[in-house]
């Protein structure tokens, strides 16, 4: 091999490493700019504020705000930021979504669970699931202590199954032990001799 090629050989390789290591500095550089490392912050609370004044102002802020869930909570002003994500004082960069749950104008229609012949306890339960509010517990004499008896919407009985809204006041009739009932009289056979 002579000389002359042997330099040449070894001179490309070191060009090609040199601008390899070059490279890949440049890259990394691009990298840092563009995912802003070390630029984090801790994520403000948006929670009461109004949804539709936060997806205005939101590059001013440094977010994209977005609306992806309402849920109806009692009491809470139509359009007011309940939850986000990222939650409050968690590490985010700037530019990041926020997606928010806002609280809806009125309460979603549920079908009315079925609750006749089960326990007191277990109809709170599932009332409580549903969104629904115990309003009265009405006692009736019955056998079946603590068992309901008869549900009651508005004053009326409701059936399973009809479209109600969330958050409306449901009463339930409760059977409550009366004592011993009364044994009953044996009935005659009026064929005694069959």
């Amino acid at each position: 091999m002579n000389k002359p090629y042997t330099k040449r050989l070894w001179f490309h390789i070191l060009m090609a490493a040199v601008a390899s290591v070059v490279f890949l500095i440049a890259i990394m550089l691009l990298m840092r700019a563009f995912t802003r490392h070390g630029k984090e912050f801790e994520m403000p609370s948006f929670e009461g504020q109004q949804a539709q004044e936060l997806t205005q102002r939101g590059r001013d802020e440094g977010f994209v705000f977005v609306v992806n869930d309402h849920l109806y909570e009692n009491g809470k002003q139509p359009g007011t930021v309940l939850k986000q994500d990222p939650a409050p004082g968690e590490k985010v960069k700037r530019g990041r979504k926020v997606y928010l749950t806002v609280a809806a104008a009125e309460p979603p229609t549920i079908k009315m669970p079925e609750l006749h012949d089960i326990s007191l306890r277990q109809a709170q339960i599932i009332l409580e699931a549903q969104g629904l509010v115990l309003d009265r517990v009405i006692e009736k004499p019955s056998p079946y202590e603590n068992v309901v008896l008869d549900v009651l919407y508005r004053g009326h009985s409701i059936a399973s199954g009809t479209q109600i809204k969330m958050g409306e006041k449901i009463s339930l009739v409760v059977g409550k032990d009366i004592g011993d009932l009364p044994d009953a009289e044996p009935v005659e056979d009026p064929n005694p001799e069959l």
